[in-house]
């Protein structure tokens, strides 16, 4: 009754099991299936980027004193011109509303040009 041996080899009747190298290479391959993915995905938002921050005109920074208003920086910043152009470029430089700047507030000025 108990004269047959278990084989301890074939338990599963599996003669090849899978070896490492099989598996490390189905994972290296996931990897680079998913970088490869991964940087398709994004190149065209990295390229938009680039070009946006290419497209802005030159700017300096400007922090705010008590009792400035965008309205008279821009008539400082802007030498003598009507200043109304630049208060609009300020404040969407900026993403600001024109009355709603604090003393201490740093605001990017676009250059006059």
């Amino acid at each position: 009754m108990f004269d047959r041996g278990l084989d301890l080899e074939q338990v599963f009747v599996q003669d090849d099991g899978m070896g490492r190298t099989y598996v490390r290479r189905r994972w290296f391959a996931g990897v680079a299936l998913g970088v490869v993915i991964g940087v398709v995905a994004t190149a065209p938002v990295a390229g938009a980027l680039g070009r946006h921050r290419e497209a802005l005109p030159p700017a300096r920074e400007y922090v705010v004193r008590p009792g400035d208003t965008i309205w008279s920086i821009a008539e400082r910043m802007n030498d003598g011109r009507d200043p109304r152009a630049l208060v609009d470029a300020i404040g969407a430089r900026n993403g600001i509303d024109p009355g709603s700047i604090v003393p201490g507030e740093t605001l990017v000025i676009p250059l006059p040009g």
